[in-house]
């Protein structure tokens, strides 16, 4: 994709989103998927799916929202190809993994995943909705890898509010630490380079990633405000 030419944009985000065609099966959810692409690239200062459907041009949201809790496609392959992708363009020896977990404050208690735990944003604990996230920089590069929902064992143990939310059965409890190490091994299987992986609120990272790949420094840059309220009763 062509990031130097702004006056090209829409059409080098066409270009890179033809790689990932075939894994939206429907026309419909196609043009919605590149329609929302678009809307969270513009100068818009709230992203919610009202706020980008004006931005498109649209009546109201559904279309943006279909593709989010109804349109099928393949996540999973979309992700593949986005790491195949970004390894041939920007893949360095020297890469740096970079792991966090963020999220967003929630009201109610029917989004996937929503709980009351440590909200690193407001620095306490609050009804949170949380995800693990990695990341790839170089050193004139930055993309994201790859993403997971955190799903507490609260969560897990009730599998009617799971199936309430979409969850699917075989989704089972995983630490941050465990679903970041998932993440790390399923990039480097797909050849991914990385020379490093650093992260500010795992304080298990290091020793995670000692005994996973060797060849790669584990730097785990940790938050003290994070560690002292929450490390003990969050168990990552």
């Amino acid at each position: 994709m062509n990031v130097e030419n702004t006056k090209d944009w829409v059409k080098s985000l066409e270009e890179f989103f033809k790689l990932f065609e075939r894994y939206f099966l429907r026309s419909e959810t196609r043009d919605n998927v590149q329609g929302y692409m678009r809307a969270l690239l513009a100068d818009v200062k709230r992203k919610n799916s009202w706020q980008l459907a004006k931005v498109l041009g649209l009546d109201d949201p559904h279309p943006l929202q279909r593709v989010l809790r109804e349109a099928k496609w393949e996540d999973q392959e979309v992700r593949h190809e986005l790491r195949v992708q970004l390894a041939q363009r920007m893949g360095s020896e020297q890469g740096i993994g970079v792991v966090d977990a963020s999220g967003f404050v929630k009201w109610g208690e029917k989004s996937a995943g929503v709980s009351r735990q440590y909200c690193g944003r407001i620095g306490k604990i609050e009804n949170y909705q949380v995800g693990v996230y990695l990341g790839y920089v170089t050193t004139d590069s930055a993309a994201f890898l790859d993403c997971q929902l955190y799903l507490p064992q609260s969560w897990c143990d009730n599998r009617e509010r799971c199936r309430a939310a979409q969850i699917p059965d075989d989704v089972v409890f995983q630490t941050k630490p465990q679903i970041a190490r998932q993440m790390l091994e399923q990039a480097w299987d797909e050849g991914v380079p990385m020379r490093w992986v650093t992260g500010d609120t795992l304080p298990c990272m290091a020793i995670l990633l000692s005994s996973v790949k060797p060849s790669i420094n584990a730097t785990a840059l940790m938050c003290c405000d994070w560690l002292s309220s929450s490390c003990a009763a969050d168990a990552i």
